[in-house]
């Protein structure tokens, strides 16, 4: 460990020698709307926390300068970013052919702006067209591009404009381990590419113990309650506007009728927006008691929102990407986000054509809580992005290259980027240990930690908490990233639900205990859970003699005694999972007496309890 902290230590000084010792990195972040600022603004707070690295300029442009979207630039005075430029680009109409002329307006305007910053590096964001005009002017002007969420895939247009962004950028900070498979399958150099999880959960994680009564009071009414109201948030879908208009008439008519308190929010700018806007109108929502119409909340206020909704609806990437950090029920609407990796708490809609679906997915989803899922980051992209700006060569030449097949199947970062090794938490909870263990994605335990087993149900989830938060925390120090959480335990286990059925008395207080809930929301991790016997039988298929066997049984001895059978290459469970309780197979009906109680079990005859009593008695 301490040799790779010297080793980047060493690269990061070669760099900023190779760049001139005085030499700061000038970084250019502009922004179009609120959704991207969102995004970019943790980003810029860590850049204007580094000034002896970094000199930032701040360009706004796009929907953040218009009144009928909220006036957004104001929320970035706010933050107090000094604003360099404003470019007013965007040009009013009904069609395509506005965003088009938009786009224009944009590449007329940048090139003078450009030529006044010099900037050595323009951050640009996502999939929006305005995106493209500012990667399209920086490209044609030789200045570096780094390209923040790209290989993902949705619907609509924005497929096209990220994938075209991307082709023009030089970096890339993609969220997801598929977005990064996504950007090397597209010929994008390696090395370039940095996996560093979304700039907002940086927020969103730390954002839930806030006072949020009082935001959801402002917005909704003082009567509210928390998980007893509805945030909608629909945008026109460009490539087909007419069906997304009579979409988003059928929401707001199923709204109306499942009659909780709603906050809508307005749409994105893009052709068809405002047939949206009057369709709301003609609605009469803006004066609907139920309903309150807006057209921005500040991030950190909508954070609060939908974290504490019974529900979100709409056609937003926020429901599939950033809801999912609090588990909160997302019902996504029509084909705008086709193709978005989403948590278990998303509910797809994809032919929303009658207002009776839609009505049924409200009554489906409203007022239920998902465990907290971590698909799109962890906390901890800006200290990695920031890390990564800093590790760039200006004396490197400029033109980009491309790697072509075959394609590189990488599984850790590089090395240089980020000294991380992607890691499990592994649970073991047996009749008389606790283990928790770091585990690499080779089966190679990093650390472990052993405690008693506690005999109450309280002080054994007590200490599993708190030996998991112990572990994640150390795992930064060890260079791990945690993905997920996998517990082994004894006893009959749902591993679809996550929750212990029934244990014998070999664990006390031990039957219908959900297991994945309180964890998944401690760590904001997703967590599996399955009977000890079953998960040695997973790890011999995976690691050890089992690999590449079609039909194998595991028996495991210690405390009591367990398996698992893997047929056909699957884990075969039953269907009251205890296929593989092979201790409990009776094999006298005289004989002595089992945890499970039952008489004369193998586990009776064999296990380390009965070994130890045949002791005493001998």
């Amino acid at each position: 460990e301490v040799y790779f902290k010297n080793l980047s230590k060493q690269k990061q000084k070669e760099v900023m020698e190779k760049n001139g010792n005085n030499h700061k990195l000038r970084v250019c972040v502009a922004t179009c709307n609120r959704a991207d600022y969102s995004k970019l603004a943790p980003i810029m707070f860590g850049i204007k926390a580094e000034p002896q690295f970094f000199e930032l300029d701040v360009v706004v442009l796009g929907s953040h300068l218009i009144d009928d979207y909220g006036n957004t630039y104001r929320m970035i005075e706010q933050d107090d970013f000094d604003i360099h430029t404003r470019l007013h680009t965007i040009v009013r109409g009904e069609d395509e052919a506005a965003m088009v002329e938009s786009v224009g307006l944009a590449l007329v305007k940048l090139p003078d702006v450009l030529n006044r910053l010099k900037p050595d590096i323009m951050i640009v964001h996502g999939d929006r067209f305005d995106a493209l005009a500012l990667a399209t002017s920086a490209a044609l002007m030789n200045i570096r591009i780094l390209h923040i969420e790209g290989g993902e895939v949705s619907g609509t247009i924005d497929d096209s404009i990220r994938h075209a962004i991307t082709k023009l950028a030089h970096y890339h900070v993609c969220c997801t381990r598929s977005a990064e498979q996504h950007l090397i399958a597209m010929c994008e150099d390696h090395d370039r590419i940095l996996l560093a999880g979304c700039p907002s959960y940086d927020k969103l994680l730390s954002a839930k113990n806030k006072d949020y009564m009082s935001i959801i009071r402002m917005w909704l009414g003082e009567d509210v309650k928390t998980r007893d109201y509805i945030v909608a948030l629909q945008h026109p879908v460009t490539t087909d506007i007419k069906h997304s208009i009579k979409m988003f008439e059928l929401t707001l008519d199923a709204l109306i009728s499942f009659n909780k308190r709603t906050l809508v929010l307005f749409p994105n700018v893009d052709a068809g927006d405002k047939e949206m806007v009057r369709v709301m109108r003609k609605k009469g929502i803006e004066h609907h008691p139920n309903f309150r119409a807006v057209k921005h909340v500040p991030f950190d206020q909508f954070i609060q929102l939908v974290a504490h909704a019974g529900c979100m609806i709409g056609n937003s990437s926020c429901g599939v990407r950033e809801v999912g950090a609090f588990g909160t029920p997302v019902i996504n609407l029509g084909t705008r986000q086709t193709g978005r990796e989403t948590g278990e708490n998303v509910l797809h809609v994809r032919d929303a054509d009658t207002q009776d679906k839609i009505l049924h997915a409200l009554q489906l989803q409203f007022g239920k809580q998902y465990p907290c899922s971590k698909i799109y980051g962890d906390g901890n992209a800006v200290p990695r992005i920031l890390k990564f700006l800093k590790s760039i060569d200006l004396k490197e030449p400029l033109q980009k290259k491309f790697c072509f097949p075959p394609v590189k199947d990488n599984i850790s970062q590089d090395i240089d980027h980020i000294l991380e090794t992607q890691s499990a938490l592994a649970v073991d909870l047996g009749g008389t240990n606790l283990r928790v263990a770091i585990v690499s994605m080779k089966g190679e335990i990093v650390k472990k930690y052993t405690q008693l087993n506690p005999k109450t149900y309280e002080d054994r989830l007590a200490l599993i908490l708190k030996m998991c938060v112990e572990a994640a925390s150390e795992a930064v120090n060890v260079n791990c990233r945690i993905l997920g959480v996998g517990i082994s335990t004894g006893g009959r286990v749902n591993p679809r639900e996550g929750i212990v059925l029934h244990s014998t008395k070999l664990i006390q207080e031990w039957s219908s205990v959900d297991l994945r809930t309180p964890i998944s929301d401690a760590l904001h991790l997703p967590v599996w859970v399955d009977n000890d016997g079953n998960c040695a039988a997973l790890a011999e298929r995976k690691f050890g003699h089992g690999k590449g066997i079609e039909n194998f049984v595991t028996l495991i001895t210690g405390t009591g005694i367990g398996g698992g059978i893997v047929h056909q290459h699957e884990l075969i469970h039953g269907s009251s999972f205890c296929a593989a309780e092979l201790g409990h197979i009776v094999v006298s009906l005289d004989g002595p007496e089992c945890l499970c109680g039952s008489q004369g079990c193998i586990e009776a005859y064999a296990s380390g309890i009965a070994l130890q009593r045949e002791a005493k008695k001998l």
